[in-house]
């Protein structure tokens, strides 16, 4: 008797388990393309050329692709830059930057503003710093002061 009571719970259960059990209620996770591989925040990076500091780059948020060959920085970047004797030359503000991990050459995008300590200030939408030249350029308009 209490073998069939157990029985009578026991197969309506696993009936229930057998019905609920089907491929339509599974959904997929949508999966967002072109997730960074490294994340960080506040980061300040240096580059260095034979272990003298060439610039310093600072930057509210870093992604880094292990399938690319640069770092994207964001969250207003800034970059201090240095001459051969590890001196201040000029600053460098950008709303966001690329930097090339091999070459070290970096692109700042948007309200790109460079102040050279000699006190010219050059306004742009990009700038780009080739590291081997040491030289910045671009060609997107310019405009000066002094």
């Amino acid at each position: 008797m209490k073998n069939c009571r157990c029985l009578i719970f026991l197969v309506p259960l696993c009936i229930s388990f057998l019905i609920s059990c089907s491929s339509d209620s599974i959904q997929q996770i949508p999966i967002k393309e072109d997730v960074p591989d490294q994340e960080s925040w506040d980061v300040t990076i240096i580059l260095s050329e034979k272990g003298i500091m060439r610039a310093k780059i600072k930057s509210g948020h870093l992604e880094k692709h292990y399938d690319k060959s640069f770092v994207f920085l964001d969250s207003n970047v800034v970059v201090d830059f240095f001459d051969k004797d590890e001196k201040h030359t000029s600053l460098l503000n950008s709303k966001y930057a690329e930097v090339n991990q091999k070459s070290n050459n970096m692109k700042a995008i948007g309200d790109v503003v460079a102040v050279s300590d000699s006190g010219i200030t050059l306004f742009s939408e990009s700038l780009i710093w080739d590291a081997k030249k040491e030289i910045l350029f671009t060609d997107e308009r310019i405009m000066i002061t002094t």
